[in-house]
């Protein structure tokens, strides 16, 4: 006899052999996905993996194939973080730059005096240069009531001062953290008359500066970095050299183009020495070289923007720190556009 919440013998075998067969069958599909992520190199294993019950993860990675030492390896290591749990590292201070060294060139306006002061605020030592000399020791006696910075004027267009400012840097910091290069300049001239000076001029800051400045500075950069947590060089780029302009800013444009070619050779180049080095390609902000276009076309300029506004300074200083921190550890060879979509969504 049975009550009429019971099942019968047979049913409940059924049942349990029903229970047995989606387990199992829900086993093959972790295992597979174990299989395949192992095969790939990657981590998602482990996540795979933790679904399981702690008795099934054992079982599970005795059985993962290693057809090769590498994948081997892998699973050892595996089947070791059944045992010990987890090794993701904490998540609180990704984008914590207290206690760094940065050089950020042209720091005493415009976008350098925006990276700057974010470093600054967030514990950085900080480092300027400008060819004024006056206004350099200024903004750095500014910034100091806000923590560390020091200023180091240089003329970066005259021949040797990329190593003057090196050495002067490097008896400082030995062991540089955060390189900026982000001095430069423009010239607008139509096509007849666009002078060759100008050229010469804008090609030498925008492209050759930040070339000889990242070279002298390799042996300090290279001091500072490690695997986990890289030396940086951060390239001002523009959209300019994404997009064609409207003005006719035609060696502002090619060298902005030319930085972020730069700025990938580079990256291969440094990488393996803990190294990275990435653009930011900035759109409209306000600066002494935007003045001019901002007052006659900040409106229409403003509008072209999927975000409606142009740059503030916390969203030069944000994307600065997070490639300077860890959670930008990862990312060297990029070309970050920070323009609210104005270059990106056409």
């Amino acid at each position: 006899m049975h009550s009429g919440n019971e099942e019968p013998d047979d049913q409940r075998e059924q049942a349990a052999g029903e229970e047995d067969q989606g387990g199992d069958a829900r086993r093959d599909l972790v295992r597979v996905d174990v299989t395949e992520a192992l095969a790939n190199g990657t981590r998602h294993a482990a996540r795979a993996a933790a679904q399981l019950r702690p008795d099934r993860r054992q079982h599970l990675a005795q059985e993962i194939p290693a057809p090769d030492r590498r994948i081997g390896t892998i699973a050892a290591r595996l089947e070791e973080n059944f045992r010990n749990g987890p090794t993701i590292p904490p998540m609180t201070g990704l984008f914590d730059i207290a206690g760094k060294s940065a050089l950020v060139t042209g720091g005493s306006r415009g976008i350098g005096l925006m990276i700057a002061q974010g470093y600054v605020e967030a514990g950085a030592r900080v480092y300027i240069s400008s060819r004024k000399a006056e206004v350099c020791d200024e903004v750095a006696s500014e910034l100091s009531k806000l923590g560390t910075c020091v200023s180091i004027p240089a003329d970066l267009a005259r021949d040797g001062e990329c190593e003057r400012l090196a050495v002067e840097v490097t008896r400082h910091e030995p062991a540089l953290n955060i390189l900026v290069n982000n001095a430069g300049a423009t010239w607008g001239a139509p096509l007849a008359d666009f002078p060759a000076d100008a050229w010469d001029k804008v090609m030498t800051l925008n492209t050759k500066v930040p070339f000889l400045l990242t070279r002298a500075l390799v042996p300090a950069l290279e001091a500072a970095g490690t695997a986990d947590d890289p030396a940086r060089v951060i390239n001002i780029g523009s959209i300019d050299g994404i997009q064609v302009p409207l003005l006719e800013t035609y060696a502002y444009s090619t060298s902005k183009a030319a930085i972020h070619q730069l700025t990938r050779h580079l990256a291969r180049q440094l990488g393996p020495r803990h190294i990275t080095v990435n653009a930011v390609a900035p759109g409209p902000f306000e600066s002494k070289m935007m003045a001019a276009t901002l007052r006659d076309f900040g409106d229409s300029i403003a509008r072209s923007s999927p975000l409606g506004r142009i740059g503030r300074p916390d969203d030069m200083a944000g994307v600065a720190i997070y490639l300077a921190s860890r959670a930008g550890a990862y990312l060297t060879g990029a070309i970050i556009p920070v323009d609210g979509g104005i270059a990106t969504t056409k």
